[in-house]
């Protein structure tokens, strides 16, 4: 056996031992998986071949009046509206309670608590990345089929036994209406959790050219980052928590999860259901803390590997600033992924179909309140069809109901705190003051019971003014109407009015136009649609993701998602001895 054979057995023997005497840790299938791995010879270096399998997106449930599923989420609504969840921080197999309690409340009815929870200090975060770095070495020696194995067992679990309390957890802790929380908490988490072990699986296939392996044998594997991710996750889709905290983990890392105050319940939900499946302790640390202390205390770390971010665009700066200011300290060049939002757009031509543009404009604009990263906040109107345009989404406008998620025939609920609530308010007394500026559709809002904001449409002359280049992140519309003449001038304005570059959407039925806006518009969004509205990427299908100040464009629910999460290893094994130093021109 050749010595790079017998080493890799070693090691795996090795291995094996070290988790016996964790076997706590480390369920029975995973340690059944290495005692048959160690038992047999290494025939190559080539990594042994994952069973192949197919992934299909998760189908949505519609929640019809009198359905299975309704009267299923009904009841639990009602279970966990009866409830406050009692949530630890969790690191390793440990669970702390500290002093510092918070609470997550519902936003459409702020009296009512739905989960207590507790802040780590500096010295619990700093615990965590000790238990974290040294969990990542064992768990990384854990092979990658038992880790896709984990992984879709999970997947199962949220579609069947976890589906509805995943749903509900949604629905009452950031105001989701029933299908938004299932388009969220159910199919896209799904899908972000199988089809990245798709992804991580279809990896495996390719190795590297060996042009004659009975002279030398190339392989390529995939190792996880060594040292520690911080995941920091958004309240706005559950998923993301979901894919920020576990895909790093499918490809071997460890994991501090931050998940957000104001998600609290249901990123909870995923943390149990990811530890049911098999997820050992120590993997993924649920570390609910205040930011600067979760921040500074991560940063300051020389294990930091990477973080994994989703959130607003001074958070993210400031995380970068001090990997900046620290960098001379880390065993590793940290990577940094993040994803900050936008300011969306839709660009309406002269040819474009009015009920499309109408239509898209409304879901995309106030579906979740506009708290979508991809919601569409500004939108560009030819004078031809403004009048046209204007009708239909004030009269669609007048349809939506912002209420309680309890009522189904809400469109939407309230936005998630006062934080959020203030800031929204803020932009449309700004409407109302600005002689630029005319709200022709909405314009209140109340926070006695809930942070309720009706959907707002403002139209501007000013195609600069704050209202559309500013984040808003809320159900606020802002309309600039064009000269039909000036729809080359007006595209540019697009392009450049905003530092961000999430999304945006084209309308027209003019096909040249549309060919050219491919080119024009290329550096405006990273998901770029056509004759479809800003919102609405699909795991698998639409990767989603912007550059400039919108993120790193990173493109999570694609292929290459899975790639930023591990540090591959490229082996060379020679079996024939070299014995010649001369090279042959050397005569």
């Amino acid at each position: 056996m050749h010595i790079l054979r017998l080493y890799a057995v070693e090691r795996t023997t090795l291995t094996y031992i070290t988790m016996l005497s964790n076997a706590n840790r480390f369920s029975s299938a995973t340690l059944k998986g290495f005692q048959s791995l160690c038992c047999r010879s290494i025939g190559s270096l080539s990594l042994p071949k994952i069973k192949d399998f197919t992934v299909e997106n998760e189908p949505l449930l519609e929640y019809l009046p009198g359905s299975k599923e309704r009267k299923e989420i009904e009841a639990e609504l009602k279970r966990l509206s009866n409830n406050v969840e009692d949530v630890p921080i969790i690191i390793g197999n440990e669970k702390f309670k500290t002093k510092d309690v918070r609470y997550q409340v519902m936003p459409h009815n702020h009296s009512k608590k739905i989960a207590k929870f507790y802040y780590a200090s500096s010295d619990l975060v700093a615990k965590a990345i000790k238990v974290a770095t040294e969990a990542q070495i064992k768990w990384d020696n854990v092979p990658l089929e038992e880790k896709i194995s984990i992984w879709l067992k999970a997947a199962d679990l949220m579609a069947t036994k976890y589906r509805m309390k995943l749903n509900a957890a949604t629905m009452l802790g950031q105001s989701k209406t029933v299908i938004q929380a299932e388009i969220d908490a159910s199919a896209e988490l799904i899908d972000f959790i199988k089809l990245n072990a798709f992804f991580a699986k279809e990896l495996t296939k390719y190795q590297p050219i060996s042009e004659n392996k009975n002279v030398t044998l190339n392989s390529l594997r995939y190792r996880g980052l060594d040292g520690f991710v911080a995941a920091v996750s958004p309240f706005n889709f559950t998923a993301i928590g979901g894919n920020l905290a576990y895909t790093p983990a499918l490809m071997g890392c460890s994991v501090l999860w931050k998940p957000s105050d104001t998600a609290l319940l249901s990123n909870w939900v995923i943390y149990e259901i990811m530890t049911e499946a098999g997820v050992p302790p120590g993997v993924v640390n649920f570390i609910p803390a205040d930011g600067p202390v979760f921040g500074d205390t991560i940063t300051a770390s020389p294990h930091l590997s990477g973080i994994n971010f989703t959130g607003s665009v001074p958070t993210f700066n400031r995380l970068w600033t001090q990997v900046g200011k620290n960098i001379n300290g880390y065993v590793n060049f940290p990577r940094l992924i993040g994803e900050c939002g936008g300011k969306n757009y839709h660009f309406v031509h002269p040819t474009a179909d009015v009920t499309s543009v109408v239509t898209g404009t409304i879901r995309s604009s106030f579906e979740y309140c506009g708290q979508k990263c991809s919601a569409c906040s500004r939108i560009y109107v030819p004078q031809s069809l403004w009048p046209k345009i204007k009708e239909g989404l004030l009269e669609l406008r007048n349809k939506l109901k912002i209420g309680d998620v309890n009522e189904f025939d809400s469109f939407a609920s309230a936005v998630i705190d006062d934080k959020a609530f203030n800031r929204i308010a803020g932009y449309i007394e700004h409407a109302k003051k600005s002689p630029n500026l005319e709200i022709i559709g909405g314009g209140q809002y109340d926070n006695s019971k809930g942070y309720f904001v009706q959907p707002t449409i403002v139209e501007t002359k000013d195609p600069l003014d704050k209202i559309m280049t500013e984040e808003i992140f809320g159900p606020l519309l802002t309309v600039y109407v064009y000269k039909d003449s000036e729809v080359d001038k007006t595209v540019d304005l697009v392009l450049s009015s905003t530092p961000y570059a999430l999304t945006g959407a084209v309308f027209a039925q003019d096909k040249n136009f549309l060919k050219k806006s491919l080119e024009t518009l290329k550096y405006s969004a990273g998901n770029f649609y056509l004759n479809d509205k800003s919102t609405g990427s699909v795991v698998g299908q639409q990767p989603f993701g912007g550059s400039r100040m919108s993120g790193t464009n990173d493109k999570a629910g694609g292929p290459h998602y899975v790639l930023r999460w591990t540090s591959p290893q490229s082996v060379k094994e020679t079996f024939v001895p070299l014995t010649e130093w001369k090279y042959p021109y050397m005569g």
